[in-house]
């Protein structure tokens, strides 16, 4: 089954405990949280503390996307607030092999994003160490952009490679996911899907169960 994590950039935080509860009580059990220093990025949002609070009301799974220069300065703080999952760009550090077994070493899991203009052979070494693909489907930073329907060839490749090396990595989309292009991303080997303004904007349990 395809797992869905809605991405809480497009929550309201004036009414995140109730939305979390909300995305839950449809049978969520993982929330997308994107970090962002305002380098690798233009725009700055959540820290360790927000992570923190996220996971004072959730037992779900915590996702989180390292949008950040030097992510080793933030890993450890996401994991000591709770963080799960913990993704990072790795065009973004010197030492990415070192970064993904200091994860693991720290008990939890670890993906590795891949920027829409960034070819994933170019990192083929670490995708036999990583338990995650993070496949961004618009440029990264902003929530509500247009999906790019050229990255469906990557996903694609990715899912081949993934099955022809009998690997076990999850391959998440995010970027535009909506029930239309989160269908064709799955067709092609996405098992993941990040959906933010589309589950927040109006009915929760409606576009999640659509997603589904």
């Amino acid at each position: 089954m395809t797992i869905i994590a809605p991405s809480l950039l497009a929550a309201d935080t004036f009414k995140l405990e109730q939305q979390i509860n909300e995305v839950e009580s449809a049978g969520i059990s993982r929330l997308h949280l994107d970090i962002m220093d305002g380098h690798y990025v233009p725009n700055i949002n959540f820290g360790d503390k927000f992570v923190k609070e996220v996971r004072a009301h959730t037992k779900a799974e915590l996702d989180i996307h390292l949008l950040t220069e030097t992510p080793e300065k933030y890993v450890d703080q996401m994991i000591d607030a709770g963080g799960d999952i913990i993704n990072f760009h790795p065009e973004t550090t010197r030492q990415p092999v070192a970064l993904i077994n200091h994860i693991h070493a720290r008990g939890k899991k670890v993906g590795i994003a891949l920027d829409p203009g960034l070819s994933y052979r170019t990192y083929l070494p670490l995708l036999d160490f990583v338990d995650q693909v993070l496949v961004m489907t618009v440029s990264p930073g902003f929530g509500g952009q247009k999906f790019i329907p050229e990255m469906l060839h990557k996903i694609h490749d990715i899912n081949t490679m993934k099955n022809t090396n009998m690997s076990g990595f999850d391959i998440e989309v995010d970027g535009g996911i909506d029930d239309v292009t989160g269908a064709q991303c799955t067709e092609v080997g996405a098992t993941a899907l990040v959906s933010g303004s589309f589950i927040f904007k109006d009915d929760i349990k409606k576009a999640i169960n659509s997603l589904k």
